[in-house]
């Protein structure tokens, strides 16, 4: 039960870190002013545009990224709670790589390198370790 206790807490964290993106567009199209939709520009007393704002678009980014790693995180975290391996080791594999993500975005959002690509590196590390742990204590077993 504390395997899944962590998955959720994880996967809770990483929703609400997502979501967070979509606040911070809102907010840069709110300040720029500057909306796609029509009725967007009529209801916020903004002017349309043919293009985002540049901090909307880097949020866009940002959230594209996630994708591409939050549910390949999640679907091999499934797995590991299934196979009922180490919660130690579960729990740190969790903890670093939330922390990796949301530094990721936060990096992401203020144009922040070297940090970006140091945030990305570990998280990436982190599921490595994971589906290593997978490989061995499944597959191999």
């Amino acid at each position: 039960m504390e395997l899944l206790r962590i998955y959720a807490i994880t996967t809770i964290v990483l929703a609400l870190k997502m979501a967070a993106i979509a606040v911070a567009q809102g907010r840069a199209r709110t300040g720029t002013k500057l909306f796609l939709n029509p009725e967007d520009a009529t209801s916020f007393g903004g002017e349309q545009s043919s293009r985002e704002a540049p901090a909307v678009e880097r949020g866009a980014r940002a959230f594209r990224n996630d994708l591409e790693n939050i549910p390949m995180f999640l679907i091999l975290a499934w797995i590991y709670v299934a196979a009922g391996l180490s919660t130690t080791a579960f729990a740190i594999y969790c903890v670093v790589f939330m922390a990796a993500r949301i530094v990721h975005t936060i990096c992401y959002l203020n144009s922040m390198q070297p940090w970006r690509t140091i945030a990305y590196t570990v998280g990436a590390l982190a599921m490595l370790a994971l589906i290593i742990h997978l490989f061995i204590g499944v597959v191999l077993a």
